[in-house]
């Protein structure tokens, strides 16, 4: 009888993490070997590190030659509680930053790098010598939910409460909260411009989308009536369209309104106006008043648009999306930073307003690209256009 063990698991994936840059230009895998670089339009590779060791999260900065590293798999390459800014092109580390917990995910941008904890979130500078600059306490955060915007001004991610979103202008570090769900949050998304937010609870069924520089709540979408977890939230290049990917493997499209973002604060909004170090915590207004005393102006632009936006309003467009033939139970080697043993399934990119992308890892990674044509009557359809595994496997 043959007692050794085997040299690989057989539930391993093989693909750790998926992840695109800021304009899905690209798209990065965790190895359990190292990092891979694909060309996201047509899923060729472009580049590949070979580390011999684990890599769990790979985060670009743009189309820049830097990326975020935390190790995981079976053999992490680094600390799971610590941050590597590789310099791709020097093959190199140009920075670090070593935390007390397990890093659960991480932004980057030319100023800043912001990792994400189980319970907190901190931004430091982007130095040779990182130096803290905020921390923020979050409620449980294992999936590490967090978006930075494009243009450095909002970063977002969720409150102290369950089903609460704290949006934070980094101009001023303005902290404003959301009561965005009754349920804990399980996907935040922010458009390219940065003015527009779409959340997503672990039931699934509801997606809202809220301005960021209100915290109004401008449109809600609703998915399905089942429960379901949402695997990502992804705005077109236009902000015009949002695309949403689900554990029942569909692809759904809303449209989302764009008339301009409102002038006042949502009523249900707070802003502490207050950075987050200070001791004057903002308190959540549950009563009838809006934020503002000028009734003509509550709502802005959207006192002129119906009441349609705000009640359920199912997708314009939806198909399937190949998850891929998993193992019915996953690793649990990388858990510790990304908060499940499953590997992420149905992560989104749209290339431009008329074509998406959707990637996933795990041992069976696939690579789809679907386009919205012109169907009967006028109506947009949703058809997939091709798909590889992008490993070769």
């Amino acid at each position: 009888m043959n007692t050794r063990p085997p040299i690989e698991a057989p539930n391993e994936p093989a693909v750790l993490s998926v992840a695109f840059n800021d304009d899905a230009s690209r798209f990065s895998v965790g190895l359990n070997s190292g990092f891979c670089i694909f060309h996201a339009p047509t899923c060729q590779l472009q580049a590949t590190k070979d580390f011999n060791a684990g890599i769990a999260l790979v985060q670009m900065m743009g189309k820049s030659n830097f990326l975020a590293l935390v190790g995981g798999g079976r053999a992490p390459k680094f600390p799971q509680n610590k941050v590597i800014v590789w310099d791709d092109s020097k093959s190199k580390v140009a920075l670090e930053i070593t935390t007390l917990t397990a890093v659960r995910g991480v932004q980057l941008s030319r100023s800043r790098v912001v990792v994400v904890l189980q319970n907190s979130v901190r931004v430091y500078g982007f130095t040779k010598r990182p130096d803290p600059k905020t921390k923020y306490e979050t409620a449980d955060n294992l999936l590490g939910l967090c978006c930075l915007s494009a243009d450095d001004k909002y970063l977002v991610f969720p409150g102290r409460t369950a089903g609460q979103v704290q949006v934070v202008d980094l101009r001023t570090e303005n902290v404003s909260i959301i009561p965005a769900h009754n349920s804990k949050l399980q996907a935040l998304a922010l458009s390219a411009d940065g003015e527009l937010l779409a959340t997503a609870s672990e039931k699934g069924t509801i997606v809202r989308v809220f301005a960021t520089s209100s915290c109004a709540k401008i449109a809600e979408r609703r998915r399905g009536s089942e429960f379901a977890a949402i695997y990502s939230l992804r705005f077109s290049p236009s902000g015009r369209m949002l695309a949403c990917t689900s554990a029942k493997g569909s692809l759904h499209i809303f449209d989302t309104p764009r008339k301009g973002v409102p002038s006042s604060p949502a009523r249900n909004a707070v802003s502490t106006g207050t950075p987050p170090h200070s001791p004057a915590i903002g308190i959540l207004n549950t009563g009838g008043n809006a934020t503002t005393t000028d009734p003509t102006n509550k709502w802005g632009f959207l006192s002129n648009i119906p009441w349609g936006p705000f009640s359920d309003v199912y997708s314009f467009a939806s198909t399937r999306f190949e998850a891929g033939d998993e193992p019915e139970s996953g690793s649990p080697s990388s858990e510790a930073v990304l908060g499940t043993s499953r590997p992420v399934k149905g992560i989104i990119g749209w290339i431009d307003d008329d074509s998406l992308i959707v990637v996933g890892a795990g041992r069976d990674a696939r690579w789809e690209k679907f386009v919205l044509v012109d169907g009967e009557e006028g109506h947009k359809v949703l058809v997939r256009e091709g798909w590889k595994r992008y490993l070769g496997n």
